[in-house]
């Protein structure tokens, strides 16, 4: 058996390149103060030994990890649901986090045991920032990372009114008060609505956008409320139509609770739209199959994501400056 050869070292690699070890440890960290004949000759002793760098070494050096947190205060099975949140968010993340040669540490935290966890592990440095999505009530988790100098974005604006963070988010408001303003256009006179949880800023925006447009038309207020999932959805239509059974039009703060909706107004023998018409948030890729296709304002989950990678890295100096040479 032929022993394993050794990984070639840093002393090695400075030898080949007719430099000190100091030189080249600071050409291999992306270093830019090395005159550029010197980087070639240690980027190429690099390539014809075939150096690979201790990242661990590496991170003493530079201080960081090259790694970024998405931290969802949400249960496993949630985040893997069909909730088309999750996947956007974290597809949007990952193309830009790739881009900027940034590895994803994805992290849920739907439990207090969870949240404590995810505190500690960001606290200890083990990741160069955190992005928040999905969050819930006055979680005070970002502004805490934020004053000790981590630095963090949120997806959606936080609640908690000392949580001095940047955040990225679409006007919700503005989104549903158009779509109603649309179904009143149509001659739609008892519109109701299915809010979204009422502890998270979307839910709570939504919910305003449809009574700012109701109070314009001088119609009444229907409202049930629901948890974002499919069944919420479906049990707050049978609500809205033992309360309202009357309502002609009815907007839905998600896709996935307006499909919900469509299924209860099926069970009902309500026509959709011709008895009563449905708009949903989001615009899902579902959306078009369902029966029959849902009216959706459209949310860019994907591009939130990918904004959320750009904020946190333009916040870091260090982030822009960190990256490794290109080989």
């Amino acid at each position: 058996m032929t022993a394993a050869r050794e990984r070639p070292t840093l002393e090695e690699v400075a030898r080949r390149a007719g430099v000190s070890r100091a030189t080249a440890s600071r050409v291999v960290n992306g270093s830019t103060t090395v005159a550029p004949s010197i980087q070639d000759a240690v980027r190429r002793a690099v390539r014809e030994l075939g150096y690979v760098p201790n990242l661990a070494a590496r991170s003493l050096v530079t201080q960081r990890t090259e790694s970024i947190a998405l931290v969802l205060p949400e249960t496993a099975t949630r985040v893997f649901s069909d909730d088309p949140l999750f996947p956007g968010i974290v597809r949007g993340v990952s193309q830009e986090l790739e881009a900027a040669e940034r590895q994803l540490v994805l992290m849920m935290a739907g439990s207090a045991a969870s949240h404590d966890r995810i505190e500690r592990y960001a606290m200890g440095r083990h990741v160069d920032g955190v992005m928040f999505a999905s969050m819930h009530g006055m979680d005070p988790l970002p502004g805490v990372l934020a004053r000790i100098g981590m630095p963090t974005v949120c997806s959606g604006r936080p609640l908690a009114a000392t949580a001095r963070v940047p955040y990225v988010d679409v006007d919700h408001g503005a989104g549903v008060a158009s779509a109603v303003r649309h179904l009143v256009a149509g001659g739609r006179r008892r519109i109701a609505t299915i809010a979204g949880p009422q502890d998270m800023v979307a839910g709570i925006d939504r919910l305003a956008g449809y009574r700012t447009a109701l109070r314009e038309s001088r119609n009444r207020s229907i409202v049930a409320v629901g948890d974002f999932t499919r069944e919420s959805g479906a049990v707050a239509m049978r609500q809205l139509l033992d309360d309202a059974p009357a309502l002609d039009a009815v907007f839905v703060a998600s896709d996935l609770m307006a499909d919900g909706a469509l299924r209860t107004l099926r069970e009902a023998g309500r026509r959709v739209p011709h008895d009563v018409a449905v708009i949903g948030f989001d615009d899902a890729e579902f959306a078009r199959y369902t029966d029959p296709p849902l009216t959706t304002v459209r949310q860019p989950i994907i591009e939130i994501g990918r904004e959320m990678v750009r904020l946190l890295l333009a916040a870091d100096p260090r982030a822009r400056s960190s990256s490794p040479p290109n080989w």
